[in-house]
């Protein structure tokens, strides 16, 4: 009889399954599930015929009987569920290594329930694609996770009871072939809010002046105007937006066009003299690692990417063993993340930009995925996009990733403001100012603007 392999590692996409392959060896046999393999029914072909007359039978999920889902496999995954059970019959046990989230959970549990494994089971997990935690991940595994399982299947029927009630008015007053599930709900609800805001706002007018002064060293900035005779000048924010008058009770002055233009002409001519310096200094920390969300808005402002496009980047990457899991909503970052960060500080920009002590993040949300890292470069050594010979968007996002990540172990940035208050007949002007004492972590990355240098350019 031929020998048994140990185990069938099975995840979701092929490019995992060939790295994963090329770490565990010829011992196990790794296949990708494609995804979901058993799912609510897509349309009314796929509705078994027993159940076809039930009133609830359109929407698969039985409102009748605690909401039990009615899960078929799809066409198009039976030719993939067969060749799963077949190589199943060569393994001595069954390891479920899909993502570590809910969704991944989920796919775990239908292919148990599926394959119908008449050998061990065992859940596989990890947050890298590299050699030393896929070894780790297949030495340790665990139960699977009822409740992930339980969350996941709740938010797929929620979407459902939501999704086919709702979506057919969006065909009605919107276009065909748009849906709508527990997510779009809420979100049109939000713009809906928001846009009868913007109709009941109300437009309200004021007038400022803004000097361009000069030091005698010839070191142009711009002053705004702040008082007039002692009073403070009316600004958009003293105003009610409900009525586009200026609030009850705020005590300001609000010039109008014919004010404003004659307060320039009778200041312009006269002298003007700095009557006060003011400096403060300010410390900056370091932003916490990326998650999911803050990786997207980031790539967004940066890189001009859509969520969607980054997503495929950033799964491309962790597929390929360069990320952690890019589906994350925590900040926290393990010993070995922090100690490469460091050793690699120290070595590019010099031990003052070291931050004293190691420093940790945590996450303030309560329904956070606490079992993943925050998003980071995968592994040990914290190698530059460069050294890993990636090119294009994947090399764009990588390098986001990667200064990020860096920052976090970096000395605090010490910054000086100046504000200078200048005086031309009864009108005050104010100008601030801004100095880098220490750059610390802008050197390496810089929130919303991705060029350190232009960031750290003296105001």
């Amino acid at each position: 009889a031929k020998k048994k392999v140990k185990g069938l590692v099975i995840v979701e996409s092929p490019a995992k399954a060939r790295k994963i392959g090329e770490y565990l060896g010829r011992d196990y046999i790794v296949l990708a599930s494609m995804g979901h393999v058993r799912d609510l029914p897509a349309n009314a072909s796929e509705i078994p015929a027993e159940v076809k007359k039930e009133k609830w039978a359109t929407l698969g999920v039985n409102v009748e009987a605690e909401f039990e889902p009615l899960y078929i496999v799809p066409q198009d995954k039976k030719k993939i569920v067969r060749e799963l059970k077949a190589a199943l019959k060569n393994a001595e046990s069954l390891i479920l290594a899909t993502d570590e989230d809910r969704e991944g959970e989920s796919i775990g549990w239908h292919l148990a329930e599926l394959l119908k494994p008449k050998v061990p089971v065992k859940r596989m997990v990890f947050s890298e694609i590299t050699k030393k935690a896929i070894q780790e991940a297949i030495d340790n595994p665990r139960e699977l996770d009822e409740n992930l399982v339980s969350a996941q299947e709740t938010r797929r029927v929620l979407d459902r009871l939501f999704g086919y009630t709702l979506s057919p008015l969006l065909w009605k007053k919107i276009a065909r072939g748009l849906s709508a599930g527990r997510v779009q709900s809420v979100s049109v609800r939000v713009l809906v809010q928001r846009e009868l805001e913007r109709l009941a706002f109300r437009s309200g007018t004021y007038w400022d002046l803004k000097a361009e002064l000069a030091t005698k060293d010839d070191v142009a900035f711009d002053a705004q105007l702040a008082t007039v005779g002692g009073k403070k000048i009316a600004a958009g924010r003293d105003f009610d937006e409900s009525t586009g008058q200026l609030k009850a009770g705020v005590d300001v002055l609000l010039l109008d066009e014919t004010e404003a233009t004659d307060l320039r002409d009778k200041i312009a001519a006269g002298d003007w003299t700095v009557t006060s310096v003011e400096t403060r200094d300010q410390v900056r920390r370091p932003y916490a690692p990326f998650t999911t969300s803050t990786m997207q808005q980031e790539a967004n402002r940066k890189l001009s990417l859509t969520a969607r496009d980054t997503m495929r980047v950033a799964q491309r990457l962790y597929e390929e063993g360069h990320i952690t899991y890019m589906r994350t909503d925590s900040v926290h970052l393990s010993d070995e993340a922090i100690k490469a960060s460091r050793g690699r500080i120290e070595e590019s920009y010099g031990k003052e930009y070291l931050s004293p002590q190691p420093r940790q993040f945590t996450t303030k949300s309560k329904a956070a995925q606490e079992a993943h890292e925050a998003i980071r470069p995968a592994g040990t050594e914290m190698k530059t996009a460069k050294d890993i010979g990636l090119a294009g968007r994947e090399a764009a996002l990588y390098s986001l990733i990667w200064k990020r990540t860096i920052a976090t172990q970096m000395a605090e940035a010490k910054l000086q403001f100046q504000t200078v208050t200048i005086t031309a007949g009864d009108a005050t002007f104010r100008a601030t100012g801004r100095h880098v004492v220490f750059p610390g972590f802008f050197r390496a990355y810089v929130e919303g603007t991705d060029d350190p240098e232009a960031a750290l350019d003296d105001q």
